[in-house]
Parts: structure tokens; sequence; C-alpha cells
């Protein structure tokens, strides 16, 4: 049997995208928390605001590393794995790339020590300084990406010529049509992720009574969050879709499951789609649903999957049950928040009365939006299939020539090793870092007993002094 290497080639970048994508999509909302936190306690110097900016700080240095290293693999993937598409779209991509890499990356470098290492040694002015100077680089960052991303979803402000994209007009190749929606689904997720993993921690710890007031105050201020950006992103979501639609029609007939162009589609439920067949084997949906969230009128018309030919279409079974995954995962989170604001007016959400069956949800919880991002994420690259560049590159185009199904299976292998090793000692370490808690609070000045005179090597006995913190 001989190895696909264009297959392979796709297998390998979608598990290193989908591998990294769960730690930016995390340490963008997280910086931003942390900006709040430190500005809470600049404002109001209560201790509790402090010692959370701390422990978060600590979740934050790991995962902002981890998506680092994760990442960095994916861009000399262009040049192995793609070497055509690298070429071709060099003019365009080459400068987004190495944007962010100037006014964002830099950004957060630069501030990042500050933000880790300053406490206490730097002004609390200059420490919320850096750590808003990190989240604007986290925003920063995703904006170039994004707008990359989006250029092959919708690819404008561009001629194509000799095989080659040259860009003809870059404020409307960087702010092409689909950018603003993606960008602004993508930050709400961000925060979202962020909220939801905050509040299930805090949970937890709730339910353990560990660091109480100060979890509640996290409990709470994330639960306000989830209630309003929960609703809103399904909003954005449903713009998104309509963009979609308008510029790649393909894309959402798949996720609908609509083969054929009608008027009146239903909102498919469940259905196994053949794609052999070019039909759904079972489906179950509401009438003329589809049709009035994406047209507006129930007897709107939406377009089919076999518009176009078979060779055209993307892999229609993962794209649908992949955005039914995220939608499914939407209305949970806004379920979950609505609960938690009946809650809080029942009185039942903290002390005696707390709802624990509810904290313990949050727990659980957690972990959906990382669920929800894998799969909107597949909806929109799985869904673009077979092309690269949408409507101008396909993926078979741009792979690289000479590369081998044998050297493609190698290097997938290999990064599956190390990314399993990497996301294990990630996650062992975050899981300490979790249970061990928020340090203890340190002492005021004037409860600290001070020695009558500074003590050096030649006042203690050698055995008490190989003991001192930095002595050896």
């Amino acid at each position: 049997m001989e190895l696909d290497p264009l297959l392979l080639s796709r297998l390998q970048f979608a598990f290193v995208v989908s591998f990294h994508a769960i730690f930016p999509v995390f340490s963008i909302g997280l910086a931003s928390y942390l900006a709040v936190l430190n500005g809470l306690f600049y404002r109001t110097q209560n201790p509790a605001w402090e010692r959370l900016a701390i422990f978060w700080t600590r979740v934050f240095a790991v995962v902002f590393g981890m998506g680092v290293v994760s990442g960095i693999v994916m861009s000399f993937q262009f040049g192995t794995n793609w070497s055509n598409f690298s070429l071709a779209a060099a003019n365009f991509l080459g400068p987004m790339l190495s944007y962010e890499v100037v006014t964002a990356f830099f950004l957060e470098a630069a501030f990042l020590g500050v933000l880790l290492f300053g406490r206490g040694k730097v002004p609390q002015g200059v420490h919320l300084f850096a750590s808003i100077m990190v989240a604007i680089g986290t925003f920063i960052s995703a904006f170039w990406i994004l707008a990359a991303n989006s250029w092959m979803q919708t690819p404008v402000g561009m001629e194509f010529v000799d095989g080659r994209f040259r860009v003809t007009d870059w404020s409307e190749a960087i702010f092409n049509p689909s950018f603003p929606y993606r960008f602004t689904h993508m930050v709400l997720a961000s925060f979202l992720t962020g909220g939801f993993v905050v509040a299930g921690v805090s949970a937890w710890y709730l339910l353990i009574g560990r660091d109480v007031e100060a979890n509640r105050k996290a409990f709470s201020m994330c639960l306000w969050l989830l209630l309003v950006l929960a609703p809103t992103q399904a909003v954005v979501g449903d713009l998104h879709g309509l963009n979609t639609l308008e510029h790649q029609p393909t894309k959402v007939a798949a996720m609908e499951g609509n083969w054929e162009t009608r008027q009146g589609a239903p909102l498919l439920l469940f259905a196994w789609p053949d794609q052999d067949a070019q039909q759904n084997r079972f489906e179950l949906g509401i009438p003329g649903l589809a049709s009035l969230i994406l047209t507006h009128h129930l007897d709107g018309e939406l377009p089919g999957i076999s518009e176009v030919p078979p060779a055209e279409q993307p892999p229609v079974w993962i794209v649908f049950w992949s955005f039914r995954v995220m939608v499914a995962i939407g209305f949970a989170m806004i379920a979950v928040a609505v609960a938690g604001l009946w809650l809080r007016l029942k009185g039942r959400l903290f002390g005696v009365h707390a709802h624990r069956g509810y904290l313990q949800l949050m727990r659980l919880m957690s972990v959906t939006p990382f669920l929800a991002v894998l799969a909107g994420w597949f909806v929109t690259e799985t869904g673009r299939a077979p092309w690269l560049v949408y409507g101008i590159m396909s993926q078979a185009e741009a792979v690289t020539p000479s590369l081998t199904g044998g050297m493609a299976l190698f290097t997938l292998v290999g990064y599956g090793l190390v990314y399993a090793v990497v996301f294990w000692a990630g996650v062992l370490y975050l899981t300490r870092v979790v249970r061990q808690g928020m340090l203890p609070e340190a002492p005021h000045e004037d409860e600290v007993e001070r020695p009558k005179r500074p003590l050096s090597a030649a006042h203690v006995p050698f055995e008490d002094a190989a003991s001192q913190p930095g002595r050896s």
C-alpha cells in the first residue's frame, strides 16, 4: 500500500494545529484576567486579589510556554510539507508572520519577565503596566494570525499571476470579508475558555473549603462574565455563519448536511451523511428551521453540497458533526451561566446553602471550551477542503512535490510522540500547581520577628549554615 503524502501532511498539520490551538486560546483569556486581577489589587490593595493574581500567573506561565513550544513547529511545516504554497503566498503570509513576531511576540517577551518575576521588585504600577502589555500582545498576535487564516478562507486584495499571489491592496487583504467575524469569534472563545477554567478551579476550591474568600471573588466574577459572553458568542456565531454562507456556501451546506439546493431546509438534529451516495442515510430535523436561521425566512433557499463536484466537496461527516458538537457546547455554556444567575438570586451560590451539584458541574464545564474550540477549528479548516486558498489553490497543488509518504509518516509519528511527552509533562505540572493552590499569605512587616543583629556564616555553626537558604 502506497502512503499518500498529501493525506499524511494534512493529518500532520491538523494534529499540530489542534494541539497548539488549545494553549493560545486559553492564554489570551487568562492574560486579560491577570490584567484585571492586578488592576483590582492596585486599586483596592485587597490581598485576595494579589493572591489570585500570583496563582493564575503561575498557570499562565506554563500555558504560555507550552503554546510557544507547540507553535514553533507550524512555521517549519510550511516549508517542509507545503513548499508550493509557501512560494505562492510568500508575498502575503511572509509579512503577516513577521508582523506577528515583531509587534506581538517581542512585546509579550519584553514584559513577560516583569509580569512573572517583577512582583515586589518593581513598583505596583509598573507591574500592572507589564500585565496589560502582555494581554495586549496576545490580542495583537491573534490579530495577525487570524488575518492570515481569514485571507486563506476569503482571499481578496490580491491577484494570482504565474502561480504567485501578488498583493494589490494590503488593507483589503488584511481586513478581508471574514476577518472581523473570525477575530471576534476567537476572542470571545478565549474569554469563555479562561472564564470556564477559572470558574471550574474556583468551584473545586470552594467544594473543599480552600481559600474561600479569594475563590468566591473569582467564581462570582467569572459567572458574571460567562452570563454576558456566552449569549454574545451565539449572536456572533450566527453572524459568522451568515458571512460564511455568502463566501463559502459549500461549507455551510456541509455544516447543515444539505445535499440538494432547496427552500425551507430543515435544521438537522441528527443525520448520517453518506458522501458516496450524496445523501443522508438517516436524518431527524426541524422543518424549515435551517432556512429561517440562515436566511431569516422559513422558505429561504439554501445551497446544496451537490452544487459542486465530489472532488471539490469537503469531508461532510466531519464538518457536520463538529459543527453540532460546537453548537451543543455553546448552548450548554449559556444554560449553566443562566443557572448560576438563578442560584445567585436564590442565595444558593455560596455559603452553607451553596448548591454543591452546580459547583461539581462547573468543574466538568472547565473542559468544554477546549472541545468547542477544537470542534470549531475542524469546521473552519475541514470545511474549506479541498482548497488551501479558497477557490484558487487546492491542497494537492500546495503540497511539497518532493515529499514522500514515508517522510510524512515519519515526521507525523515523531511529532505525535514528542507532543505526547510535552502535553503529559505540562498537564502534570499544572495539576500540581492547582493541587498546591494559592501560596500562604506573607506576614506583614510588623509581624516578622527580626534578629537583633545580622547573621553571617561566622556566627552560625557549619551544620546550620549549610541549611540556610542560598548556602551550600
